[in-house]
């Protein structure tokens, strides 16, 4: 009986490594998405500070074709007022011609005198109605500037405006983007999920007999002493024979996963916390947990897994299943992990 409450406490699963797999699946998640979306700044910001010089550029040359405008309307304003003083005095001229014209003609006054006056006002009059004539001459080319300088202004306005509104777009375009990616990245971790279920229940239905095959959160989990002698690396008999049969699992599986899914099965070796003597083959126990995790892709690759669907990585005694020194916590702590997850 004792027993038998011993080997019922051994299958007990623990589901707080589960737990903490999950979550760092999570953190895993979320650190490509922010990933993605500093991608997605940097790119956005670049195309931003292209825009921006553009409409630094513009906005400088609507400044300057403001400030011309100004000065041109100042340098018409300057001809108008000639223009009226001219028009004024044009007009005293041309009453006092006619003034000197009516006393000629009415005999007051020295006739001679009244000519000589009279041929002078006219002389300044046509002088004036030149100087007049040029001045219209000059307003009117300044009224076809300004209306030129107008014209060029609005255009210089219709092209910041239609810069912003592609700008706005360009957002919007990549705000979209991003919210695809999301949906994509979430549709590819379910396929990913529903795949590693079923792989994982093939496992489970293979190697349902071993005690010491566990399945922990995502991960299926082999003692070392299943796989490898103490303190060794290279597989003995009955680990070729289970490696066989996940081989076989793998080989099944691959069939069925869409191409455009890129998947990877990662084989993590870990130690426990015993610390090697550093005379033998491997000097500590980084290079033990390295040397096992490979030995497995290796065996894996000849029975003909394919190589870029594998990956080989070694934790030491770092990654604890669960924290002591009692023998028991030591056996749990030394294992393999095969984890099935995208690259």
């Amino acid at each position: 009986m004792a027993l038998g409450r011993n080997r019922r406490k051994e299958r007990a699963v623990d589901y707080w490594p589960g737990f903490v797999d999950a979550l760092s699946t999570l953190l895993l998640a979320i650190m490509f998405l922010l990933t993605v979306f500093v991608l997605a700044q940097f790119i956005l910001s670049r195309e931003i500070s292209g825009k921006d010089e553009v409409m630094n550029r513009l906005n400088s040359q609507i400044a300057e074709l403001t400030q011309l405008l100004a000065l041109e309307k100042g340098g018409k304003q300057d001809l108008e007022d000639t223009l009226a003083q001219l028009q004024s005095s044009l007009s005293t001229s041309e009453s006092e011609r006619s003034r000197l014209q009516m006393l000629l003609e009415s005999g007051a006054g020295s006739a001679g005198q009244a000519a000589v006056r009279v041929g002078e006002l006219t002389s300044e009059l046509n002088n004036e109605r030149q100087v007049s004539a040029r001045a219209m001459s000059q307003i009117e080319l300044l009224n076809q500037q300004i209306a030129a300088l107008r014209a060029q202004i609005a255009a210089i306005e219709g092209a910041l405006q239609a810069s912003e509104a592609k700008d706005e777009a360009s957002q919007t375009r990549i705000a979209d983007l991003g919210r695809r990616l999301n949906v994509a990245l979430a549709q590819r971790v379910q396929e990913l999920n529903r795949y590693r279920s079923d792989f994982f229940g093939r496992l489970r239905e293979i190697l349902s007999d071993r005690e010491n095959i566990r399945i922990v959160g995502d991960r299926f989990v082999f003692q070392s002493e299943v796989l490898f002698p103490v303190g060794g690396a290279d597989l003995d008999d009955a680990g070729r024979a289970e490696m066989d049969k996940l081989a076989s699992a793998i080989l099944e599986l691959a069939r069925e996963i869409p191409s455009e899914i890129n998947w990877v099965l990662r084989v993590d070796g870990h130690t426990d916390a015993s610390p090697l003597s550093g005379t033998g083959r491997y000097r500590d126990n980084w290079e033990l947990s390295s040397a096992r995790a490979t030995s497995v892709v290796k065996h894996l690759i000849g029975r003909g897994v394919p190589a870029n669907r594998l990956v080989a990585a070694g934790f030491g005694e770092y990654q604890p299943i669960t924290e002591g020194n009692t023998p028991d916590i030591l056996a749990q702590n030394r294992r393999i992990e095969l984890k099935l997850t995208e690259r």
